[in-house]
């Protein structure tokens, strides 16, 4: 028998809420059923209403991406057509260029890398045209740039975005033997005192955000705790494999390794971490959760890659919904380092448990700290 609630999208099944979503006509042609019907595993109605919200908000913004992709640039009768400046130029366009670093460079790297990639170029042809990249000037670079401020982007992402079409153009002249200077090289960059910097979470804030998590009990607020009490990057968390977890050892911990899907920052991102408090509990959890995938968040990681951006954008509005101030997921990992910084853990510890670069050349000598160190001073925090 099947009892349907007066929820939407919601109906039990001999004591099971599933989740049910006709497919928009507009995006049917993606799909192999007119319907999408999804068990929630749960028979709490609690659950199931805010798994039911979830996959709805999901669904809805994933089609959304698909209406836009569909739709026809916006004022695209207003662009600029800009002729060429020096038609007898034989260098590469900025496109050519860019496909040229692809093919090099792009081998073995993730969607990220391919995606910053192309972004940074089309900003430029957006703007300038795509010329051949002896044509571009520095007064067109400082166009660029400003281009890039008064769309609101921080002078650091405008500075990372600079990097990679200087590194673009770059290769570009080694590969080709042009004779020309990079226009991209040597643009002036405004001050970076002015940008707001992430905030380290209070502790009593940490302490109220790890009692929800364990009201919400589901995979997103494990990620949370996991990270509230190991100090990881978001992106490390993200990419675990359950086999990454050791809960049988001595001192339960986790052994962080880059992965296909993941790689990891720095050399020294490679590490131990023991599990404390709430990490320890979301790992628990993690792992009794049986939903036979090897990844400890499946929701966001696949053979193929690791969607950090996307539980970036879900865990920060979760968190500004929920604490007064404007704190975002990465200010656990600052408040991580105040928290050993306050039981006068020594900078090398905090260094090798936090991943951070090595400060010193001395520091890369020998295996580091061995796991019942890090622990004691894990504890003490």
């Amino acid at each position: 028998m099947v009892n349907h609630l007066n929820v939407s999208y919601l109906y039990k099944k001999r004591g099971v809420f599933y989740f049910s979503k006709r497919v928009p006509c507009d995006v049917r042609s993606y799909y192999k059923s007119d319907r999408i019907v999804i068990c929630l595993r749960t028979k709490s109605s609690v659950s199931a209403s805010r798994a039911s919200k979830s996959l709805y908000q999901k669904l809805d913004d994933y089609w959304t991406s698909i209406r836009l992709t569909k739709m026809q640039v916006p004022a695209e009768h207003m662009l600029l057509k800009r002729p060429l400046v020096n038609t007898n130029s034989n260098a590469p366009l900025l496109s050519e260029a860019l496909s040229t670093y692809l093919r090099l460079k792009g081998e073995g790297k993730n969607k990220l890398f391919v995606r910053t990639a192309n972004r940074s170029i089309k900003y430029v042809i957006e703007l300038l045209g795509d010329l051949p990249i002896d044509v571009y000037n520095s007064k067109d670079a400082s166009k660029v740039r400003d281009f890039l401020l008064d769309r609101g982007l921080l002078i650091s992402s405008v500075k990372r975005i600079f990097s990679s079409i200087r590194s673009i153009i770059n290769l570009s002249i080694s590969e080709e033997g042009i004779s020309c200077i990079n226009a991209f090289s040597k643009t002036y960059m405004p001050d970076n005192d002015n940008v707001d910097i992430r905030k380290p979470i209070p502790a009593k804030d940490i302490k109220h955000i790890q009692s929800l998590c364990r009201e919400y009990d589901d995979d997103l607020r494990w990620l949370i705790a996991l990270l509230s009490d190991t100090g990881m990057r978001l992106g490390e968390g993200v990419g675990l494999l359950k086999s990454d977890i050791n809960l049988n050892s001595k001192i339960p911990h986790i052994r962080l390794i880059p992965h296909p899907w993941r790689r990891l920052k720095t050399r020294s991102s490679k590490r131990l971490i023991p599990l404390i408090n709430e990490s320890l509990w979301a790992c628990k959890r993690i792992l009794e959760y049986n939903n036979d995938s090897i990844y400890a968040f499946p929701r966001y990681t696949s053979s193929k890659e690791c969607n950090t951006n996307s539980a970036s954008a879900t865990l920060n509005k979760w968190l500004k919904e929920k604490l007064l101030h404007d704190y975002v997921i990465h200010g656990f990992r600052h408040s991580f380092r105040d928290r050993l910084r306050a039981v006068e853990c020594p900078s090398e510890i905090i260094d090798q448990l936090g991943g951070w670069s090595l400060k010193s050349v001395g520091q890369g000598y020998g295996k580091g700290y061995k796991l019942s160190v890090l622990s004691k001073w894990m504890n003490k925090i």
